[in-house]
């Protein structure tokens, strides 16, 4: 299912976002699901995408990156929607709002946009490596709408 408001097209999740509102009650459903993914794989984690032709989006940079934040109601903000970014990586086909990286030229940064099954719009961000031409979920968060910073 999608929606397009304007330029945006923003794809409706089947997934609901975790329940909870303390770090012990959203992390483990957030992690057993990485978890869960992570025994599929003999290396790195990840998941492959509809919308870049089936390549592999890796997961480990998103816990690295979410731990880095000191702040720990937003982390558990970003955690209740691990589960919806990862349905909207698998079958999303919308071209995203992507730009080069003002700090690293050699990476792509591509915005995803979704709703999920409770219609509250998120983001999904990739980083792109161009040299090795890997992909990796950085961050997943709420948005009331599209960004560009």
């Amino acid at each position: 299912m999608w929606y397009n408001s304007g330029t945006m097209q923003v794809y409706k999740t089947r997934v609901h976002k975790f329940s909870g509102s303390d770090f012990h009650e959203v992390h483990p459903q957030a992690f057993g699901l990485y978890t869960k993914i992570k025994k599929k794989s003999k290396r790195r984690t990840y998941v492959r995408s509809a919308y870049f032709n089936r390549d592999k989006i890796f997961l480990d940079l998103f816990w690295t990156h979410l731990f880095a934040k000191a702040n720990w109601r937003d982390r558990v903000r970003r955690m209740k929607y691990f589960g919806c970014a990862l349905g909207l990586i698998q079958e999303s086909r919308f071209e995203p709002r992507s730009k080069e990286n003002p700090n690293k030229p050699s990476e792509i940064l591509h915005r995803f946009y979704g709703l999920t099954a409770e219609n509250e719009l998120f983001c999904v961000q990739i980083k792109e490596d161009k040299k090795r031409s890997q992909k990796f979920l950085i961050s997943v968060f709420p948005t009331d709408g599209p960004v560009d910073k």
